[in-house]
């Protein structure tokens, strides 16, 4: 019995954390996270002066 609601509130939070994940509104944030590990690291310490 406890295991069964158990699995039920674990289906419950998947399910509302895909529907978080894949909402309109979080595409944005998603799309910049995204570009990331593309975005070239050397601009931040350029406009910083740190660059030899």
């Amino acid at each position: 019995m406890i295991a069964g609601l158990f699995t039920a509130a674990l289906l419950v939070l998947f399910i509302g954390g895909w529907i978080w994940a894949w909402s309109p509104k979080r595409k944005q944030a998603f799309d910049e996270a995204a570009r990331l590990p593309l975005d070239d690291g050397d601009a931040g310490q350029q406009e910083k002066g740190n660059v030899a």
